[in-house]
């Protein structure tokens, strides 16, 4: 058994269920103890200590979650003594007994605990024995009995509260460590892309430029009177220069998202959305154009993220995704009308902490582009996400708009 009142137990509300029904129970035995003395003239005597007794636990249940140990069990101590002065005076306080048996077995260590509660059993045997008939063995069995209860009830909450503990522990540990191992399986694919990437463009690209570099060189030392020989190192530096233009192109082509091999941006986003989360209406204004690759990307990757913030956190009923194109500039906006967050609580949670990550990982993204992403959002008032990238910024930072199936490498390459 814990030596006190836990401070925070895991299940809160259940825990003030138990408190409140500990507190009913024991100014509902208190009236029936006083009932005699309200009603009529026996026990009037135990009216006093059995109101001040009353009084005292209000006040100190009040204030018990907050008191120190000393101050706990100071008023431990005087409603025991209050209760002992109503008893001695009518037995009819014996009834409240049994709430005080509760106290006396949280606020108190074990060693402490048990003689008290033996103490409390013995006081109300000895009164009920003083009364008509002596002693016999009813009044010896029940409230043993009750004792009993208490004690064995007592019992089982500290052991079902230490279960719940422990697995609460279990499931912290759960979730960090699942998480670890996820920022370490995406910290170890993006070394691994990078690794790739950098094997391909040493074996392809830079080969290919130093052989362009070996070229032009040759050409600036060629015998000036034999210009077919410098016509035939332009022509093989242009050949080279074509062939690493393909090169770079396959990888542009090999780093874009699957969902934008097939199709355009608009059914990319409507499949995108369809499938994170069921229900989302998506809405396309204005007329779709080229855009670059790396633009395209981007807002590709930020639908993802927010939709799946959506599915994961946010609970809602309704969510949609719009894509507008504004001639100069391409905006993408993700509202759903759940739980909302707190954008600027930065770490406050962990839920918040995962989702305002992702979206800052994104925020950089969007202004590598030129463009700006604003979140909007706030606690029970759902969330928008919102993305604005100019297309002439896009265009300078991102590239050439993605080539398509009918266009030649060959055909754009460096000839003489």
């Amino acid at each position: 058994m814990n030596d006190s009142v836990p401070a925070a137990p895991p299940a809160a509300s259940s825990l003030r269920l138990v408190r409140y029904a500990l507190h009913g129970a024991f100014y509902a035995l208190l009236a029936v103890a006083l009932a005699p003395a309200v009603l009529g003239p026996d026990g009037r005597a135990a009216l006093l200590p059995g109101t001040l007794l009353g009084l005292a636990y209000g006040a100190g249940a009040l204030r018990a979650r907050r008191a120190a140990r000393a101050r706990t069990g100071l008023w431990l101590a005087v409603l025991t003594a209050l209760w002992l002065a109503g008893l001695l005076l009518d037995r009819g306080f014996s009834y409240v007994a049994f709430p005080l048996f509760f106290l006396h077995l949280h606020l108190l260590p074990v060693r402490r605990s048990l003689p008290a509660v033996a103490a409390i059993t013995g006081a109300v045997v000895a009164a009920q024995a003083a009364g008509p008939g002596g002693l016999t063995a009813a009044k010896v069995i029940g409230p043993v009995a009750g004792a009993a209860v208490a004690i064995l009830t007592a019992y089982g909450y500290a052991a079902l509260y230490r279960e719940s503990s422990r697995r609460q522990r279990l499931i912290d540990d759960l979730v960090r460590t699942r998480d670890e191992l996820a920022a370490a399986q995406r910290e170890a694919g993006r070394l691994a892309e990078r690794q790739r990437l950098a094997r391909e463009i040493h074996d392809t690209l830079a080969q290919g430029l130093s052989s362009i570099v070996l070229l032009a060189r040759a050409a600036e030392t060629a015998d000036p009177d034999a210009p077919e020989a410098v016509r035939a190192r332009v022509r093989e530096i242009g050949r080279t220069a074509s062939d690493n233009l393909a090169e770079a192109r396959r990888f542009v082509h090999a780093l874009t998202p699957p969902a934008l091999d097939d199709a355009p941006l608009p059914e990319a986003l409507r499949r995108v959305t369809a499938r994170t989360v069921p229900g989302a209406a998506f809405r396309l204004d204005g007329d779709p154009c080229p855009l670059p690759v790396d633009t395209e990307v981007a807002l590709l990757r930020l639908t993802q993220e927010a939709l799946a913030n959506v599915a994961r956190h946010a609970r809602a009923e309704h969510a949609a995704v719009t894509l507008t194109y504004l001639g100069d500039q391409v905006a993408l906006d993700v509202y759903d009308d759940g739980v909302g967050f707190a954008p600027a609580a930065g770490s406050a949670s962990a839920a918040a902490g995962r989702r305002t990550f992702g979206l800052h990982g994104m925020r950089e993204r969007i202004a590598d582009l030129g463009g700006t992403l604003t979140v909007e959002s706030a606690p029970g008032e759902g969330t928008a996400v919102a993305a604005v990238i100019p297309l002439g910024a896009a265009g300078a930072r991102g590239g050439d708009p993605r080539p398509r199936a009918s266009a030649s490498p060959q055909a754009e390459g460096v000839h003489p």
